[in-house]
């Protein structure tokens, strides 16, 4: 007797909770196995709560990415929290794995077991996506992250930074179909990657030179930056980089919709239309399934001055 989906989901929804959650991330479903598995599975997997309120919003931008894969015919994603599934099982047959995430020595699989499970999925062809600080990498990982994503941020050479950029100039690719000249103010940016061979640049930027706090980079004054790009995998694995959403408002952003759901979507193998992915978005689910982010304690006052003797 097969189990009724609504069942399914409704046991993947309880399976799922964690103690972390707001009363309104509990109400989306977490790690919802697929219910045909024609089904094209896309992982979402969002990291923990960091950052200010309207920063890092990891469960809030998949929540958001979600509904925009879900306009595309014959996709099923789903939504991790907390970094990393409870029931590992969820990630086997996916057809890519999105990771929003911190990175560093916070990155959510860096233990070994966890780690070795990323690596049989890349080294199946699984598609994989990173986005923001999750592309910053400790060095005993670097190169596997480097072979799997195309790049990776390292402390050696790279930079970061809160800047307005601009993008105007997109090569012909799969990803960048539908995506016009967009700017996206005061966002947080990391660049300087260190880059395999065959990756191709997708948007590129110029950056305030005293962003340039390497020695490397400073040799490399007014050049234009890479943020994001695409690889083709030496075994056919697709990946997909891009290091900018830190800021949650600007998914308002019709181009920057467009180019990372075009990314998940070419990173899976499917067909990106070509007028680019539908990504139907109403400003009100902005304000929806963010963190909880408790403002931080007044600063105690100064003690006044001493009267004058």
């Amino acid at each position: 007797m097969k189990t009724p989906t609504l069942l399914l989901a409704l046991l993947a929804l309880t399976l799922g909770a964690r103690a972390d959650l707001t009363e309104e991330q509990r109400r989306v479903p977490l790690e919802a196995p697929s219910p045909d598995p024609k089904l094209a599975k896309i992982v979402l997997i969002a990291g923990s709560v960091s950052n200010k309120p309207g920063q890092h919003e990891y469960f809030a931008g998949c929540a958001l990415m979600m509904d925009w894969l879900k306009q595309t015919k014959g996709v099923w994603p789903v939504l991790v929290s907390e970094g990393w599934p409870k029931n590992e099982a969820i990630l086997d047959g996916a057809k890519a794995i999105v990771v929003y995430a911190d990175g560093g020595v916070k990155l959510p699989f860096l233990e070994p077991e966890r780690w070795a499970h990323v690596k049989r999925l890349m080294d199946a062809g699984t598609g994989f996506v990173m986005l923001h600080q999750s592309v910053d990498i400790p060095d005993e990982q670097a190169d596997d992250l480097k072979s799997w994503l195309g790049a990776a941020f390292q402390k050696d050479i790279g930079c970061r930074g809160h800047w307005d950029m601009e993008f105007s100039d997109f090569p012909p690719h799969p990803i960048t179909r539908g995506v016009a000249a967009f700017a996206a103010p005061l966002d947080g940016w990391l660049y300087n990657l260190h880059f395999a061979p065959g990756v191709t640049p997708l948007l590129s930027g110029t950056v305030p030179e005293k962003s340039r706090s390497s020695a490397d980079a400073k040799t490399h004054p007014d050049r234009t930056e890479v943020i994001a790009w695409a690889y083709e995998r030496p075994n056919g694995g697709r990946s997909f980089g891009y290091t900018g959403c830190d800021l949650h408002r600007n998914w308002q952003i019709e181009s920057q919709r467009r180019l990372v759901t075009n990314g998940i979507l070419w990173a899976a193998k499917m067909e990106v239309p070509s007028a680019g992915a539908p990504v139907t978005f109403n400003p009100a689910n902005l304000a929806t399934n963010l963190d909880f982010k408790p403002a931080p304690p007044p600063k105690a006052a100064a003690p006044a001055p001493a009267p004058a003797q």
